[in-house]
């Protein structure tokens, strides 16, 4: 076995897997509040970006290589209904906007309400418990501004049931039948959440998203999951997260023909970069770590990490 071992150039000859740029998706974060660009304490080299400059940091991204953007906003204000959320001249809105008009880049819009209610959960609170059906109608408003401001996929993470077939009728009923829908269809409860949390301002006011949120201890689950949202018209599917949930990626990977993504969270480049910056580890960790989800089948990936990929290995 070690004869295909001896060079580097014999190892790349023969690898099996190897990260395709264009399959890298870079989450970026604006928020209404800002007029600077504004660190994220827990996400060491990540940064939430102000309407007046980031313009400027998605035309970065594509001189760098980076084709795909996942978007997330912070809004000025919060209320109990997310109303923000579907305002036309939201700040989301408006960034799709300009990365249509001054980039190549495909725009991937994040739905979800933790961002824009005062409660920080994914939905309509009544009596302390989620409105999942009175959430959907909201739901199917936000997908039909983003569509309207030219995102390209929408990507439903609030995980409430029938949240993929929703938006689809409501899109197709609208005239964005051409508009995709990466379903985050098997996303956990997870304790990777945190910086991201952080970053958009969104840690729940009370209790928890356990009750919408799959349980990390379930895998069958999870293939429930993903089947309903392909029969509700999901056109991309997605685990998260990523380095913990392998064996999700790759039972989704063996038994469904769609693409497949992974979201490798907040709080795994945290851990990454941490370790990093601390010198237990060396950057060929996070190769290491995104090559693994790719191995794991997912075809894409979600990551922090890919404008650093553009910036420090050779293409």
């Amino acid at each position: 076995m070690r004869r295909i071992r001896t060079t580097p150039r014999m190892r790349d000859l023969v690898a099996e897997t190897k990260i395709d740029p264009s399959k890298l998706i870079m989450p970026v974060f604006v928020d209404e509040n800002l007029k600077n660009m504004a660190p994220i304490n827990s996400m060491p080299g990540i940064y939430t970006y102000p309407l007046e400059t980031v313009g400027k940091y998605l035309e970065s991204l594509e001189s760098k290589g980076i084709r795909n953007i996942l978007l997330f906003g912070v809004p000025a204000h919060k209320d109990a209904m997310g109303s923000s959320s579907y305002d036309p001249n939201g700040g989301v809105q408006k960034t799709i906007k300009i990365a249509k008009e001054n980039t190549s880049l495909t725009v991937m819009t994040d739905l979800c309400l933790c961002e824009y209610t005062d409660h920080g959960h994914c939905g309509i609170v009544e009596k302390s418990i989620i409105n999942n059906d009175r959430t959907l109608d909201v739901y199917d408003r936000i997908a039909i501004s983003y569509a309207e401001s030219g995102s390209d996929v929408i990507a439903p993470s609030g995980m409430m049931d029938g949240q993929v077939g929703s938006i689809r009728r409501a899109l197709d009923q609208s005239g964005f039948n051409g508009t995709s829908i990466l379903a985050y269809s098997a996303k956990y409860s997870s304790n990777l959440f945190g910086p991201f949390r952080e970053a958009v301002k969104s840690a729940p006011g009370f209790g928890d998203r356990k009750t919408y949120q799959m349980d990390w201890r379930n895998s069958r689950e999870a293939m429930r999951e993903i089947e309903l949202d392909i029969k509700e018209g999901a056109d991309m599917i997605m685990v998260k997260p990523a380095i913990f949930y392998l064996d999700i990626i790759s039972e989704a990977r063996k038994r469904f023909d769609l693409p497949l993504a992974a979201y490798s969270v907040s709080g795994e480049y945290s851990m990454i970069k941490k370790a990093i910056l601390e010198g237990y580890m060396n950057e060929n960790i996070i190769l290491e770590g995104m090559t693994s989800v790719f191995r794991a089948g997912s075809d894409m990936l979600i990551t922090y990490f890919a404008e650093w990929f553009m910036e420090n290995v050779e293409q």
